[in-house]
């Protein structure tokens, strides 16, 4: 059952696999290639606040930006690469024999939403991943020990996409391990993974970009992802399968013009937004609420449900980050390296 050797082997495979997929990313674009889904994602956002920026006295190449750029390729590829894939995959085989132990379930083998159709199982995952996520987002404010790792993220003194990925290498094991856990048993496999991380991940740029959107725009946004799944049959959907080309075309553009409609005026009160997300890296915090504020990641929904949610004005200008920050590290290996002194 508890085989060391093979947890060893697994470690050793972890770096070499690791390694391998990493070079394989970098030399061979495809659709299924998240190094390249990051840098299009990216210079995307990067294009658009270039274009439309809310504040528009901000440099374009804002303070840190490139500091962020690295944190960015550091958080998703060299730190997995470093240590995290192959650690996690111990942990992961660890798991799931401890779970065959003690209750006779395979997670590999009986996964209870395997006849689930594909874009019943991304929902769930993405609602459940989401709402996981939260709650640790929580923790990292609630408990010191955590804050102190999570001052990387809140050291950004100008906002822009790519201080979404400005956070210290331990919210990656914290994430992932209380993450993992409600999705393995669940049963969401690394390809739904894959399509639910490209979408939060192009949202969690969206959240933190020097850009402001009216609620029509990106609730026709919401419609055009929705009418590409419904018209052309993607994620087991086939409600229009049968339709030739230009019925298609159809569904999507009656699915874009629904979207911008019915949830416009509510896809800021569902779906995060910079002029949400500004507010949770004030300086300033309310009196009343000094753990934080506004802490959803993707959704919104969870603040407004829980009582978290404070939007008092329009936050565009206001200061960002910490009390005590100008004494906090600049760079990033000073910051990773960063735990307060005890007094």
């Amino acid at each position: 059952m508890f085989n060391l050797k093979e947890y060893w082997d697994t470690f050793v495979n972890g770096y070499v696999g690791y390694g391998h997929y990493l070079w394989h990313e970098v030399t061979h674009p495809s659709m299924t290639n998240y190094f390249y889904w990051l840098l299009a994602v990216s210079f995307f956002f990067f294009f658009v606040e270039v274009a439309a920026p809310w504040r528009k006295d901000q440099p374009v190449l804002r303070k840190d930006f490139w500091m962020d750029f690295f944190y960015m390729f550091f958080n998703f590829f060299l730190f997995s690469l470093i240590i995290y894939n192959a650690a996690s995959s111990v942990i992961v085989e660890l798991f799931n024999d401890i779970i065959l132990y003690f209750t006779n379930f395979d997670l590999q083998s009986q996964n209870p939403m395997q006849y689930w159709p594909m874009w019943a199982i991304l929902l769930t995952g993405f609602v459940v991943r989401d709402f996981v996520q939260w709650w640790v987002h929580r923790l990292l404010h609630k408990f010191p020990f955590l804050w102190e790792f999570h001052k990387v993220h809140h050291s950004v003194e100008e906002m822009g996409f790519a201080a979404h990925l400005r956070y210290h290498w331990m919210e990656n094991v914290v994430y992932r391990t209380l993450e993992y856990i409600p999705l393995a048993l669940m049963g969401i496999g690394l390809h739904d993974f894959f399509v639910i991380h490209i979408f939060t991940l192009a949202v969690g740029h969206y959240n933190h970009s020097n850009i402001s959107v009216n609620g029509f725009v990106t609730g026709g946004v919401l419609g055009f992802l929705i009418g590409i799944v419904l018209g052309f049959s993607i994620f087991d959907v086939q409600v229009f399968e049968h339709f030739n080309i230009f019925q298609k075309f159809g569904v999507l553009g009656a699915s874009v013009l629904l979207g911008s409609v019915v949830f416009g005026p509510f896809m800021k009160y569902i779906f995060n937004s910079p002029e949400m997300h500004i507010w949770h890296h004030s300086y300033e915090l309310p009196a009343d609420r000094q753990s934080g504020i506004n802490f959803g990641l993707t959704l919104a929904i969870w603040d407004y449900i829980f009582g978290t949610a404070h939007i008092p004005f329009e936050g565009r200008d206001i200061k960002l980050g910490f009390p005590e920050m100008e004494q906090y590290p600049k760079d990033f290996i000073t910051q990773n390296l960063h735990m307060r002194k005890k007094d």
